[in-house]
């Protein structure tokens, strides 16, 4: 059976020592973990990569974890891209709601428990895989629908087009007219059928 896809992580602190502790931590998931040393380095990266979770420190120098998650929630590249909050219990800890507010979906207060942020890291990076994979399954999908559509669509007309050719050949007023009428019909419906929303488990 085949293990869990290698994601790209994301790991944003101005200490040295703190993403060498990090990569210790998380290097033997099989994962790619890159480096930022600052928000603004970690906003650089988000403009030409893609990635699956972002582990953000809170405090750090001219652009702060809260300024730099703001940043890239307001981003449509990367708005719904997971971040885990990582904070300095001494100080810190109390302001998990503002991270929250940033758009966090978990805040861990240091010093945290390596086998802790494995687990979390492994939960949220499989959510991102599982809703990445959904969107582009939505996105063939609706490709494929657009394209079947199209076909169906310009057959039907084509099919129209011929009955009220006949219709007019033969002067009637029945036969191929209606049948052409009920076509008709049937496309308007086709047409102006919602399309059925996924159903969710």
């Amino acid at each position: 059976m085949a293990g869990p896809t290698p994601a790209r992580i994301l790991l944003v602190d101005d200490r040295e020592e703190n993403l060498l502790a990090l990569e210790a931590i998380l290097g033997g998931l099989g994962h790619e973990l890159v480096r930022a040393s600052s928000g603004a380095e970690a906003l650089k990266h988000l403009l030409v990569h893609d990635v699956s979770l972002i582990l953000l420190d809170v405090q750090m120098p001219e652009m702060d974890g809260y300024e730099t998650a703001a940043h890239i929630k307001g981003r449509n590249r990367t708005q719904d891209i997971p971040i885990i909050f990582l904070t300095a219990i001494d100080r810190e800890a109390h302001q998990a709601y503002r991270g929250y507010a940033a758009g966090a979906v978990d805040f861990l207060a240091k010093p945290f428990d390596p086998w802790v942020l494995r687990a979390k890291v492994e939960v949220f990076v499989g959510l991102q895989q599982e809703r990445e994979r959904l969107l582009r399954r939505t996105t063939d999908l609706e490709r494929r629908l657009e394209a079947v559509g199209g076909e169906k669509l310009a057959a039907t007309l084509a099919r129209v087009e011929r009955l009220l050719v006949m219709a007019g050949d033969d002067g009637s007023v029945g036969g191929p007219l209606a049948e052409a009428i009920d076509l008709l019909r049937v496309l308007r419906d086709d047409l102006a059928a919602p399309v059925a929303a996924p159903t969710q488990r």
